[in-house]
């Protein structure tokens, strides 16, 4: 291992550091995959997808009200 990869610069992480995050984060959603069964996962995403259209929904009013302000 390298000086620069065991002494990272301000604001920078080690790419070592970066790849385990990466290889845990894999390892976990594998975990998670395994002990629920699919239709969890279906749920879990038609959730997501309604939060993030309610953020839209939000950001597009707020637009609006921008729009008007301006006028």
């Amino acid at each position: 291992m390298s000086e620069e990869t065991k002494t990272p610069k301000t604001g920078q992480i080690p790419q070592e550091a970066k790849d385990h995050f990466g290889t845990a984060r894999k390892e976990f959603k594998k975990g998670l995959d395994a002990m629920f069964p699919p239709r969890v996962k279906e749920h879990h995403q038609a959730a997501q997808r309604e939060v993030l259209q309610g953020l839209r929904s939000l950001i597009d009013a707020a637009l609006e009200k921008l729009e008007e302000y301006e006028e």
